[in-house]
C-alpha cells in the first residue's frame, strides 16, 4: 500500500508520530524512506485511524531532502504532548502526479552541480539515470508538468545531468 498512518520502530517497540508541524516535506521523506515515488502528501488528525501504544515522535520538521526521518529535526524519542487523535499519516500516491518520467543513457564524465536555481534531478527511479524530473527553484525541489513534454526535453535533462 502507498498510504496510511505512519509508525516508527524504536527501542524495541512500534509507535506513532504526532502531527504537530507535520507537512508534505515530512511526507516526502517518509515516501523516500519506504522506496515509494508517488506524490507525497501529509495527512493529520488520525486520517488513517488512531494508533495504539506509544507516540514516539513529535514536532518532526524535515526539509524534504533527508533520506530518513532520523535525519530530520524532531523532538527526542518519546517526548510529546499529543493524543492518538493527532496521529500523522502519509499518502505516496503514484497516481496523483503528472511528473515526468525520464530514462537517460550511459554517463558522461562526472560533473558536480551546485544547488542553484534551475538545477534538475531525477527522483524515484530504479537507478540514478531514470526517474521523475524535478527542478530546484526558490529553495525547494518541485516536479515538472508533462504538458508539451517531448523526447527533446528529456534529452536536455539527460545532458544537463551528465548523461548521453
Amino acid at each position: 500500500s502507498f498510504e496510511g498512518r505512519v509508525e516508527v520502530y524504536h527501542d524495541g517497540k512500534w509507535g506513532t508520530i504526532c502531527d504537530d508541524q507535520w507537512d508534505d516535506r515530512d511526507a516526502e521523506v517518509v515516501c523516500r524512506q519506504l522506496g515509494l515515488s508517488g506524490t507525497p502528501k501529509a495527512l493529520s488528525w488520525a486520517h488513517y485511524g488512531q494508533g495504539s501504544g506509544p507516540i514516539l515522535l513529535d514536532e518532526v520538521q524535515c526539509s524534504g531532502n533527508e533520506l530518513s526521518l532520523d535525519q530530520c529535526k524532531k523532538s527526542d524519542w518519546g517526548q510529546q504532548n499529543c493524543d492518538h487523535i493527532e496521529d500523522a499519516g502519509v499518502s505516496c500516491d503514484p497516481f496523483t502526479g503528472t511528473a515526468l518520467p525520464v530514462r537517460c543513457g550511459r554517463s558522461l564524465p562526472h560533473i558536480t552541480w551546485l544547488t542553484q536555481q534551475g538545477m534538475v534531478r531525477l527522483a524515484g527511479g530504479r537507478s540514478p539515470s531514470e526517474g521523475r524530473v524535478e527542478v530546484y527553484y526558490n529553495g525547494d525541489w518541485g516536479t515538472v508538468c508533462d504538458d508539451g513534454w517531448t523526447d527533446l526535453g528529456a534529452q536536455v535533462v539527460c545532458r544537463q545531468l551528465g548523461f548521453r
